[in-house]
């Protein structure tokens, strides 16, 4: 019975111990809430009828960071110290794991996901139409990629590469 209509109460819920009158009794979590993942390495579930699949953040990010780099007028990726330590990365054998998602940041949910890029273009193109290009080039490729609905794709132009005005040296070596 209910202590205030009176009514009957078809599934009654047991009273909280004595002295946690303030704590909330909460429901068994589900095995997909349980399951154990690597730590920061947080993860999107796509429920079907045949199963779950768990797309990683980082795997979103190096999607949305290789199609960034396949639009040209992308010089690089990322703020001018992630670009030096990317290079130096890259000289070390097996060093260059996180290189696609080098200036790329996601944040990850459910259904939906949201990106942030830090990009570097080259010096007389068009700034907008190079953006334009990697935005739809990026939501594309993620959407079709993982099924997620990209809800924004924000774009920061860090700097702009200008080719070198000096004229090549002539080989050392005739």
């Amino acid at each position: 019975m209910d202590r205030d209509t009176g009514t009957p109460n078809p599934s009654p819920k047991p009273e909280p111990p004595a002295g946690r009158a303030t704590t909330a009794l909460r429901e068994a979590p589900t095995p997909e809430q349980t399951a154990p993942r690597p730590p920061g390495t947080a993860a999107v579930a796509l429920v079907t009828d045949a199963g779950t699949t768990r797309i990683a953040d980082g795997v979103v990010a190096k999607i949305a960071g290789l199609a960034a780099r396949d639009i040209p007028g992308v010089y690089s990726m990322g703020t001018g110290m992630a670009r030096r330590m990317g290079q130096l990365k890259s000289i070390i054998p097996g060093g260059d794991s996180a290189g696609a998602a080098q200036g790329v940041a996601v944040q990850v949910g459910e259904k939906e996901a949201a990106i942030d890029l830090d990009i570097v273009t080259w010096y007389g193109q068009s700034i907008v139409d190079i953006s334009d290009a990697v935005r739809r080039n990026v939501v594309g490729q993620v959407e079709g990629m993982t099924g997620l609905k990209v809800v924004e794709v924000n774009i920061q132009v860090d700097d702009i590469q200008v080719e070198s005005e000096q004229p090549a040296a002539p080989p050392r070596v005739q």
